[in-house]
Order: structure tokens, then C-alpha cells, then sequence
């Protein structure tokens, strides 16, 4: 009995124990100390008067079911249970209950812990774990982000690289056209000076014209074979942006038109017709080189007396630049690949040219914001129309 006396008033733990009302009948030093109260302050109170007012009703019911079926348990299971000290401050505690009878009378004895140093801990490690998961995520991010650089990256350099091959293919592809293309027209000059050289009386002069009018026309496609393969490559290496200014569109149609008389034909006929302002905004050499490369092409897919119109209008909303010619047209299976690189239609293998001219088009409209549309008939004749907003 004595030992037991000692390990209740020596236990580290608060013991209380209390009548089937809840009053307490006996409370320990450890007790006393928990909760704030000097030496037998707390027999006589219920154990309500420890508990937070805030639980104080749902205890009472908690403390008569208890009744009803007492045993030993641990209270508040996976919760945390609050007590009160005399001077109303709040603490966890962590309180296991007892039961036993005397005179059969039943009463309870509770254990109760202070866990303020646990809930302390638990709560800094829950913090810690909170940091270390916002480290988790915030580093994993910048993971994330390093490796869609790193695949930006990659994705850029294939696409340069794809760009380089495209580029390398070009100048590949045009130097052997070129070497075709260029020993024709080198060939014609090369004959026509040797001749022009034995005709030296005046009544020679038509033959010399002739001679002279061949070299200027060869020149004038060898020209356009430059041109076309300096485009495309300024193009295709993005060296060419659109800058506007103001120009008289009829009198650079006049200037194209005769810019190509070397190349055109015995007897063809070019009409120009103009409909509204005169003055445009746009990029001058962007047009100048579109409309070149399409006459060029209907002179030399039109026969020696074809008829070329070039039709053009400027409208608030846009300008439309349309040639229209009676040549020899475009077979409906070669209409699709029309705008690709280098393509030659069946029917146009044996005319000089790059293949090159209406991808340049293209190009120069995707930068114009414009478009580009056709209407082809074999033997029939072709019409380009080109549309570009007037901003």
C-alpha cells in the first residue's frame, strides 16, 4: 500500500481521480503542478473545470457514456485534446483512463501528459516537411524548366541544322543548274560576237542589231538566273524584311516593262491597265522583283505572238497585281508542286529557267502579309493573282 501511495505521489505523470459525477477526489502533486493549483485546490472540482469551455458540454456527454460502460482506453486517438490551467492559458495533453470500484462505488482515474514539447516537435517537423516539399517542387520546377531549355535547344539546333542542310542543298542544286543554265546563253553570246566581228559594212547593220539584240537578251536571263538564286538565298537565310514607302506603281510597271524588252518575243504584246490611286505603300523592290519574275515567266511560256496583260488596282483595302498570258499553261498534276523549289512542269523542261522564281514569290508575300493564287489551263494560258493588304 505504501509503494503505491509513493508511486502516485512521486509519478512524473498527473493523476486524477475522480467519482462517477466527475468530481475529483484526489489528485496527485504532478497534477496539481500541470494544471496550475495549489496543494488539494483540485479535489473538489469537476474535471470539467480542466477542460476548455469550448468541449466542456460534449465532455459531460463523453464522461456518462463512459459510465455506462466503463474500461481501460486512451483518450482522443489520432486528435489532439486540449486542457485548461487555473489561469485559463491551454495546453495538449495526452490523458488515458481507468476504472475500478470501491464500496461499489464506481470511480475513474486519468493519466494525463503534458505534450506541449511533443505537438512542438510534430509541428516543426510538419514545417520542415512543408520546406522540404516547396524545395522538391520548386527545384523540380527549375528542372522541368532546364530540361524544356534543353529541349528548346535541341529542337532550335535541329531545326538550324535542318535550315543549314536546306541551304547547303540550294547552293548545291543551283550550282548545277547553274553550270546548265549559264552555258547556253554564254554559248549565244560567245557565237554572236564572233559574228558580229565579220560583219563590218554598213549594209551589215540588221545582222549586227540581231546579233547584238541576242547577246543583250542572253544577258538580260542570265541576270535573272542570279537574281533568282541571290533571292532565295537572302530569303531563305532570313536577310530580307519589308520596308515601305511610297511609289508610283504605273511607272515601275512602264520601268519592268522595259527592263524585259531584250527577252520578249517577235510580236508579243504586253497591255498594262492600272485602276484607282497611283501612289502605293509598299515595299518598291519586293514588287518590282515579284512582277518581274511573273513576266519573265509569261514571256517565256508564251509564244512569239502571245498576248501578256498586267492588270493592277490599289484600294483602300489592298493592292491586287494580276498577269494573265495565252501561253502554254500548266497540266493539272504538276499545279500542286508548282510553288516547290527547283519544280519544273512536264511541259517546261526544255525553257530556261531556275525553278526558283515562284518560290521566291511566295516568300516575298509571306513578308508582305499577301497571298498568291493562279488559274492554269494547258494550252489555254495561265493568270496570277497577287493580293496584298493595305495597311
Amino acid at each position: 500500500m505504501e509503494s503505491l501511495n509513493a508511486l502516485f505521489l512521486y509519478s512524473t505523470e498527473g493523476i486524477i481521480i475522480a467519482d462517477k459525477k466527475g468530481q475529483i477526489i484526489k489528485a496527485n502533486p504532478s497534477s496539481e503542478k500541470l494544471f496550475g493549483y495549489g496543494e488539494n485546490e483540485l479535489v473538489g472540482l469537476t474535471v470539467e473545470a480542466l477542460i476548455p469551455s469550448r468541449f466542456k458540454e460534449r465532455h459531460e456527454g463523453h464522461r456518462e457514456n463512459y459510465n455506462k460502460a466503463p474500461h481501460p482506453r486512451a483518450m482522443g486517438k489520432d486528435m489532439t485534446l486540449f486542457a485548461k490551467r487555473k489561469d485559463n492559458s491551454e495546453f495538449p495533453v495526452e490523458i488515458s483512463l481507468s476504472n475500478y470500484k470501491q464500496e461499489e462505488e464506481p470511480y475513474v482515474i486519468a493519466f494525463i501528459i503534458d505534450i506541449t514539447e511533443r505537438k512542438q516537435a510534430e509541428e516543426k517537423i510538419k514545417r520542415i516537411n512543408i520546406e522540404l516539399e516547396q524545395k522538391v517542387t520548386e527545384r523540380t520546377k527549375v528542372l522541368q524548366e532546364a530540361l524544356s531549355e534543353l529541349e528548346n535547344s535541341k529542337e532550335k539546333l535541329s531545326k538550324a541544322l535542318t535550315k543549314e542542310k536546306e541551304l547547303n542543298d540550294l547552293k548545291s542544286r543551283f550550282v548545277t543548274m547553274a553550270s546548265h543554265e549559264f552555258r547556253t546563253p554564254l554559248s549565244t553570246i560567245l557565237s554572236s560576237v564572233s559574228l558580229i566581228d565579220k560583219y563590218k559594212t554598213e549594209g551589215e547593220d540588221d545582222k549586227r542589231k540581231k546579233h547584238v539584240d541576242r547577246i543583250k537578251s542572253s544577258v538580260t536571263n542570265m541576270t535573272f538566273i542570279l537574281n533568282d538564286f541571290l533571292s532565295a538565298e537572302r530569303l531563305e537565310e532570313g536577310k530580307i524584311f519589308a520596308k515601305p514607302s511610297e511609289f508610283n506603281l504605273p511607272e515601275v510597271i512602264e520601268e519592268i516593262i522595259s527592263d524585259i524588252k531584250n527577252i520578249q518575243k517577235k510580236d508579243q504584246q504586253i497591255i498594262q491597265t492600272h485602276a484607282g490611286e497611283e501612289i502605293v505603300n509598299c515595299d518598291k523592290q519586293m514588287i518590282r522583283n515579284i512582277l518581274l519574275n511573273l513576266l519573265s515567266n509569261a514571256i517565256k511560256f508564251t509564244g512569239e505572238d502571245g498576248l501578256i496583260n498586267i492588270t493592277t488596282s490599289n484600294t483602300p483595302k489592298e493592292i491586287k497585281l494580276i498577269v494573265k498570258d495565252n501561253g502554254i499553261g500548266i497540266a493539272k498534276e504538276d499545279q500542286q508542286y508548282l510553288f516547290e523549289r527547283f519544280f519544273r512542269a512536264k511541259n517546261a523542261t526544255n525553257i530556261q529557267g531556275t525553278g526558283l522564281g515562284l518560290t521566291i514569290i511566295v516568300k516575298y508575300l509571306e513578308a508582305l502579309d499577301g497571298k498568291i493564287a493562279f488559274e492554269s489551263e494547258l494550252n489555254q494560258g495561265t493568270t496570277f493573282t497577287i493580293t496584298i493588304p493595305n495597311h
